[in-house]
C-alpha cells in the first residue's frame, strides 16, 4: 500500500476530529499510529480514548502555554524547541517503521506562526516511508505543505458558536 498525504484546513471546526476519526479507523485494523498535538498542551477529552488504545501514541506540549497570540517570547521559545523536538522524534520513528499513520495536529498553524524549522518538517514529509500516510491539519497551511498533499480538504466555517459568546465546550471542542 501507498501511504499518501492528508491536509485538513481551513477556518471551520472539524480539522482534528477527522485526523482523530482516521487515527481512530487505523487503529481498529491494527495499523499503529501515532498523534503529534503542535500547540496543544492541555486536557482534551480524546486523549483519555487514545490512551486506552494499544497502537496509538500521542505526543504534544509538556504543559498548556495558551494561545499564542498571550504567549511571552520566553514561551515562544520554549515552544519552538519543543516543537522541533517533536519533529525530530517522529522523523527518527518513521525511519524506524515504528508507526504506518502519523497525526501532524495543527502542524499548518505552527508553521504559520514560525514555531517550527520548516525544514525539518519538509524533511519528514518529503523523505517518508513509501507505506507511511501522514495527515496534518491546521489553519493558513502555506503552500509547501499544500504542494505536498494528495488529499486536501478544507473546513469552511459558515457559522460558529463561539462568534455568538458561547465558549468551548467540554467534550465538544476540547
Amino acid at each position: 500500500m501507498t501511504g499518501l498525504i492528508h491536509l485538513y484546513t481551513g477556518e471551520g471546526k472539524g480539522k482534528t476530529t477527522a485526523a482523530l476519526g482516521l487515527a481512530l479507523r487505523a487503529a481498529g485494523r491494527g495499523r499503529r499510529v501515532l498523534i503529534v498535538q503542535f500547540l496543544k498542551g492541555h486536557d482534551s477529552g480524546e486523549l483519555h480514548t487514545l490512551s486506552l488504545l494499544p497502537t496509538v501514541t500521542v505526543h504534544r506540549l509538556s504543559h498548556d502555554y495558551g494561545f499564542v497570540r498571550s504567549m511571552t517570547n520566553a514561551d515562544l521559545e520554549a515552544v519552538r524547541q519543543e516543537h522541533d523536538a517533536m519533529i525530530a522524534q517522529a522523523a527518527d520513528a518513521l525511519a524506524k517503521g515504528e508507526y504506518d499513520l502519523v497525526v501532524l495536529d495543527e502542524i499548518a498553524a505552527a508553521v504559520s506562526h514560525g514555531l517550527i524549522d520548516t525544514g525539518h518538517l519538509l524533511s519528514l514529509l518529503d523523505h517518508k516511508p513509501e507505506a507511511v500516510e501522514i495527515v496534518m491539519t491546521g489553519r493558513d497551511a502555506r503552500e509547501a505543505l499544500v504542494n505536498r498533499a494528495d488529499y486536501i480538504t478544507e473546513m469552511r466555517k459558515i457559522r460558529h458558536p463561539f462568534d455568538q459568546g458561547v465558549p468551548a465546550r467540554e467534550g465538544i471542542e476540547w
